[in-house]
């Protein structure tokens, strides 16, 4: 299936009523060597960053770091635990060079755009709630005020689970994502400032505030945050797992792109600050399936792979949602049309199976699908049998699955920068459900490596058997074909995430 050209996938909001077709450190034993910027050889090109992996060792050789400054490069960070290193160059050769270095595993363009990006256009706009609906939002004894309207905590028996527990505050979650405004008053009471900071240039600034989205940028973070963490205080709406703590990793550029540079950053970051849980709710720009047979988009892949799986040994969880285009992630081909996003854009037919949407599709890596209110795949949520690990409720168009009163939106309510909520909808919202109920399971198993709280994810799932047929809008077509047993398929993976059973079992 194709879909329309767009910037994000994960990071993508609808306005109500329509329907959604598509969506969106440094370790005490690793040294993140400081920037050596070695002058840059005269280039006729515009200024890109790069990844060069080599080596996992204690520092870049002397010898990369020579052929580097030849290229043309200067070093601006070098993760040297998983060999990483991040290089700014205007030489358009730089990349070709560097792969014929003795050393050198991999190196590729992490954008097509010259420093900084050039600015799109965003997709898509959560719907604020206005003042009158928070006044007129009637909560029960021990609910937050909007929680009436979160139709998907019963989804999942959170609101079940919160009478055992709400979550330990020894827990610490990450969102890579937008930036998250930790001065919400829903999010500031669970907030770590010492497990965030902004990685938008692959190095960590820790400056206070870093980590916050500004206005101009997307609230996707925030929102995404509070639906994990958003303290049970008598404001708002509640989280998922709202007595655990909530960082911010800031990994979007202004203009909204997730660079491979600043998603490893954001992954080194979370396993040196003892970060339990990960969200990634979006994929890493510019393109969305990465094809190893090209040696750029290869040394991505390398470069990501490394990190997520490094913090993975440290022992954090990494959960990253599936995707908002309706893709069969598990088929022979797919049409992607809008790769690379930062440049000229054309129809490619790739093989998911050779071609990884990252870190979607990388290894380790917990793949979350959407549902909606009736516990249906979302319409828009990609799916696939040995892809898709667990599912969660993301939203639907109301008019596909309309939640039962006295919610009225079948998206999901969340908090956004400025101290107001909204709705929003995609895997991007379903992602950060599970992990919220992956918190769970920690505050439960406080020592449980991540491979146990995954094992544990997957076994305590409420299995949800295909859809089929499954026909979403009701107009007499097949939207997509399940695959799979009833305890183990292509819409919902091993179930939906269950949270009642993350703290009772």
């Amino acid at each position: 299936m194709t879909a329309p050209k767009q910037r994000y996938r994960r990071a993508l909001a609808i306005p109500a009523g329509m329907a959604l077709a598509t969506a969106l450190a440094f370790l005490p034993d690793v040294t993140a060597s400081a920037a050596d910027h070695a002058p840059a050889a005269t280039a006729d090109g515009p200024a890109l960053s790069y990844v060069v992996n080599v080596g996992p060792g204690h520092g870049v050789s002397a010898h990369v770091q020579k052929a580097i400054a030849r290229a043309g490069g200067s070093v601006v960070v070098s993760y040297d635990r998983i060999g990483v290193i991040v290089v700014h160059s205007a030489n358009p050769d730089f990349a070709k060079e560097i792969r014929k270095v003795h050393g050198v595993d991999s190196a590729g363009a992490t954008r097509n755009a010259p420093l900084p990006a050039q600015s799109t256009t965003d997709m898509g706009t959560p719907k604020v709630l206005t003042a009158e609906e928070v006044a007129d939002a009637q909560a029960a004894d021990g609910q937050d005020p909007l929680e009436p309207l979160q139709w998907d905590l019963p989804a999942i028996k959170a609101d079940k689970a919160h009478e055992k527990t709400l979550g330990s505050p020894d827990v610490t979650v990450a969102v890579i994502d937008t930036g998250v405004d930790d001065t919400h008053p829903d999010i500031a009471p669970n907030f770590d400032r010492a497990a965030s900071a902004n990685c938008v240039s692959g190095k960590a600034d820790t400056t206070d505030g870093s980590w916050r989205p500004s206005a101009a940028e997307s609230p996707h973070g925030t929102h995404v945050a509070g639906e994990i963490a958003a303290a049970k205080n008598g404001v708002g709406v509640t989280g998922v797992a709202p007595g655990v703590k909530v960082a911010g990793i800031k990994v979007a550029n202004p203009d909204g792109y997730f660079y491979t540079e600043a998603v490893v950053c954001g992954f080194m970051w979370a396993a040196g600050h003892h970060v339990d849980v990960t969200n990634n709710s979006y994929y890493t720009d510019p393109w969305y399936f990465n094809c190893k047979n090209d040696p750029d988009q290869r040394a991505l892949v390398d470069a990501v792979t490394r990190a997520s799986r490094y913090a993975e040994k440290k022992g954090t969880v990494n959960v990253a949602a599936a995707g908002n285009e309706s893709y069969d992630l598990a088929s022979d081909s797919i049409t992607d049309p809008v790769s690379p996003n930062d440049g000229t854009p054309s129809d490619r037919v790739i093989d998911p199976h050779k071609c990884s949407d990252i870190p979607t599709q990388l290894p380790g890596v917990v793949t979350v699908a959407s549902t909606g209110a009736k516990g249906l795949k979302s319409s828009f949520s990609n799916y696939g049998l040995g892809v898709i690990d667990v599912a969660a409720p993301g939203g639907d168009s109301t008019a596909y699955q309309k939640p039962e009163p006295p919610a009225t939106s079948g998206l999901i309510l969340g908090p956004l920068p400025g101290g107001k909520w909204g709705y929003m909808a995609g895997t991007s919202m379903a992602t950060p459900h599970v992990v919220g109920v992956a918190a769970l399971i920690k505050s439960t198993h406080p020592h449980a490596p991540a491979s146990l709280v995954k094992a544990l994810l997957y076994a305590e799932a409420n299995p949800t058997p295909c859809t089929d047929p499954y026909d979403i809008n009701g107009d007499g077509k097949v939207d997509a074909v399940c695959e799979g047993s009833g305890n183990h398929n292509g819409f919902y993976g091993w179930g939906t995430a269950d949270a009642l059973a993350a703290v009772t079992k």
